[in-house]
């Protein structure tokens, strides 16, 4: 069986799908960490050393089971040559986040 319809199943269920939508955007951040530190060709080591922190502390950022703080991303963001983008949105709005003239017309 492949991931996805491995992954279908396993939403099936109830508690899975709660906890897997609770989880999303440590996953979310994990993925594209991975994505971009080896799109620059860096060993989590190289990118360890860049942001003054251990192989060990990359490691638990990309399995997704720790969280970094907002100046550690910014820091992996400037070491990996990246624009760092953080949105906050009303839950169940698809398209984007909310922007200033937006919040002045409902005013």
């Amino acid at each position: 069986m492949k991931w996805k319809e491995h992954k279908q199943q396993l939403m099936k269920d109830a508690v899975f799908k709660s906890e897997y939508d609770r989880l999303a955007t440590e996953y979310k951040v994990a993925s594209e960490l991975i994505r971009l530190r080896l799109s620059r060709g860096m060993t989590q080591e190289e990118l360890a050393r860049a942001v003054n922190t251990q192989q060990a502390s990359i490691a638990r950022m990309e399995s997704g089971s720790y969280l970094p703080s907002l100046s550690m991303i910014k820091k992996i963001a400037d070491a990996l040559d990246a624009d760092l983008e953080i949105k906050l949105k009303h839950r169940g709005q698809s398209a984007r986040a909310l922007t200033v003239a937006d919040r002045k017309r409902r005013s």
